[in-house]
């Protein structure tokens, strides 16, 4: 069974930039990374959505996150997650005997009946939260680390306990049946922590917010080699799809959050100066300041539909049969599932919809595919919808932008004026998607119990406090 079906490995690092690793010219040096890039193919013009739970939930379905009614990030408190009438890339593969596990970050639900190891994964370690402290593995003051659904006290950095995990599970693999491991790192993700040696390896750079985030992804190369490395002793390398991608742009100064967000921080740093007392409104600060990501060329950050905020550095390898070196056809977060399945040989199996479709020809120089239709909302309202060349944008104030995004990366010329018709007919795309219930939580409940990363332990760990 293994022989003729691949192992599959998605790396999801968070909020990595565009110009956050070395093969696109970063000062960030990520030797393994880059290499996975010169001997694969290089994704340069993948998208997802503006920020973490949406992208999750799209990978994992095949399903765009309007349809989902997930256009926002997950607080601990959503008294639901990921809908559980769907299955799951993991339920699937496991229809095709595949072993499924999942290390890192899930962020789907912290209840218990949405909890990894009922999605589809045999296996679950890490954080069920949006994030921890990377030491004290803390998230708004729960302690919020397990393994399959039972807290584990463990000290270390939390990459590279992911990365340990990772090849522990590669090293006692059985290889009569294939692997499916879902390698969803933390870093570089707020709070900005590092090893100090790390740290002290970007002395150059100026910015302490930009040399703590190098280390961080620096850290996260490493556990990424680490897999690599497993893998290889192993003998699984030839037999092993690997999909590096980042979740979403990378976290800069640049304003893609809600308008209130910066009202309500710029009031309070008027009252009480740099060092905000109430715990929401630091956390709100800390999410919009505090970012060390580099989207260089491309504009926007986490949290905005700019191509800085959704186009992000993805790699994918199959040794000997994906051809090697840049692949500039669209793709996108609802595209990895049906590819997957179809190199799996399990295209029949999904049998509820999703909105992407496979692009395994593609990638292995087979077939031309034309370029995905994506569309995608992020949580500040804005929307954006992707058809052939063009892009265009519907922000939050309702003033139309349209680009042709393949001459003009860098959205500096708005042409929504001169293709009326163009405009219209995108818009109709926007309209027809089917949306689900939003499942996003009032921002003033949020505020009464915020989701910081790290710090003091207060509560009860979050795998025994919302069952």
């Amino acid at each position: 069974m293994a022989a003729e079906r691949p192992n599959i490995i998605i790396i999801l690092a968070d909020d990595m930039g565009w110009n956050d690793v070395g093969y696109h010219g970063s000062e960030i040096r990520t030797p393994n990374i880059d290499r996975l890039a010169a001997n694969g193919s290089e994704l340069n013009r993948f998208y997802v959505n503006s920020v973490c739970s949406p992208t999750r939930a799209s990978l994992l379905t095949g399903q765009t996150s309007m349809r989902l009614g997930i256009t926002s990030p997950m607080p601990k408190i959503t008294p639901t997650g990921l809908p559980l009438e769907l299955n799951t890339l993991a339920d699937y593969l496991k229809q095709l005997d595949y072993k499924t596990a999942l290390v890192g970050k899930w962020h789907l639900g912290v209840r218990r009946p949405y909890h990894p190891n009922r999605r589809g994964f045999d296996s679950f370690y890490g954080n069920l939260s949006g994030a921890v402290g990377y030491y004290d593995h803390v998230h708004g003051g729960h302690y919020d680390w397990q393994r399959n659904g039972k807290t584990l006290r463990e000290d270390g950095y939390v990459t590279h306990l992911q990365g340990n995990e990772a090849a522990r599970i590669v090293r006692t693999h059985d290889k009569k049946q294939p692997l499916f491991m879902f390698l969803s790192l933390g870093a570089p993700h707020l709070p900005n922590e590092a090893p100090a040696e790390a740290i002290a390896a970007y002395a150059d750079i100026e910015d302490e917010r930009r040399r703590v985030h190098a280390a961080m992804v620096t850290e996260l190369d490493k556990a990424v080699g680490q897999l690599i490395g497993a893998l290889a002793e192993a003998n699984m390398s030839d037999d092993t799809i690997i999909w590096f991608m980042s979740d979403n742009g990378g976290l800069t100064d640049y304003r893609g959050m809600p308008p209130a967000f910066y009202r309500i921080i710029d009031t309070a740093k008027w009252v009480f100066g740099e060092e905000i007392p109430i715990r929401f409104v630091e956390f709100m600060r800390t999410n919009t300041e505090d970012g060390g990501a580099d989207n260089t060329p491309l504009r926007g950050s986490k949290g905005s539909i700019l191509e800085g905020g959704i186009r992000v550095p993805a790699i994918i390898s199959w040794p000997g049969k994906f051809t090697k070196g840049q692949f500039n056809t669209r793709l996108s977060a609802i595209d990895v599932m049906p590819t997957l399945l179809e190199a799996a040989g399990g295209s029949d199996v999904a049998t509820q919809p999703h909105d992407g479709r496979s692009y395994l020809k593609a990638l292995t120089g087979e077939a031309e595919i034309p370029p995905s239709a994506f569309l995608t909302e992020a949580f500040n309202g804005g929307r954006a919808v992707f058809h052939d060349q063009w892009k265009l944008m519907v922000p939050l104030d309702g003033r139309d932008e349209l680009y042709n995004i393949d001459a003009d990366p860098r959205e500096m010329n708005n042409v929504a004026a001169q293709y009326p018709d163009i405009v219209a007919q995108l818009k109709e795309r926007l309209a027809a998607m089917p949306k689900g219930k939003n499942l996003a939580v009032p921002l003033w409940k949020v505020a009464i119990d915020p989701d910081e990363f790290g710090g003091e332990e207060r509560k009860p760990p979050l795998a025994e406090y919302y069952d």
